[in-house]
């Protein structure tokens, strides 16, 4: 323990802050979103350590393998992987971060005023990880499957938007724009 804290809890804290940092400044955006991914993995790590373990594998399942390998696609299929052009910084950047260090300070301050006097031991949760499975496979498994059918509707919709506009579909359009205007 190191002031109340162990120290695989702190490690799992800076590799979570470490890889939101990096996720929001590196450049390249394949190893942003790969950052990310390393943050959603630290979170569901301290949601395990936190007994939670529902909201951890939850985090793990949705966020680790459907969210991030998501965003990896996407900027494969949108933009490229390359470092975006715009490199320099626009003429808010100085209020920005001010304005970041006043929220971070804010929330800082609330955090520790917040805290209780006497730590206290909680009992555990009434719902466990076979209850919830077992609600979600008999009561809840309509809702489940019209959210899956939609998360992956919208992911082929947004491959096709994303798709280029190939040269053949764009010689068919201008030879009927050319008949169209030749009635």
């Amino acid at each position: 323990m190191i002031g109340g804290m162990s120290l695989v809890f702190l490690l799992t804290a800076v590799l979570t802050v470490a890889g939101a940092m990096a996720a929001a400044l590196l450049r390249n955006l394949v190893h942003c979103a790969l950052s990310l991914t390393i943050t959603f993995a630290g979170l569901a790590l301290l949601y395990l350590q936190l007994d939670a373990q529902f909201a951890g594998f939850a985090q793990m399942l949705v966020y680790i393998g459907a969210v991030a390998i998501l965003v990896v696609f996407a900027i494969l299929l949108t933009r490229g992987a390359g470092v975006p052009e715009y490199l320099s910084y626009g003429s808010g950047w100085i209020a920005g971060v001010v304005l970041a260090a006043a929220v971070f300070a804010l929330l800082v301050w609330a955090v520790t005023k917040s805290l209780p006097q006497s730590a206290s031991v909680s009992a555990a949760p009434s719902a466990t990880m076979q209850s919830i499975g077992v609600a979600l496979m008999s009561a809840y498994v309509l809702p489940l499957e019209i959210v899956a059918v939609l998360l992956t509707v919208a992911l082929i919709g947004a491959v096709i938007v994303a798709m280029p506009e190939s040269k053949a579909s764009a010689s068919l359009e201008q030879k009927f724009d050319q008949k169209a205007g030749e009635r």
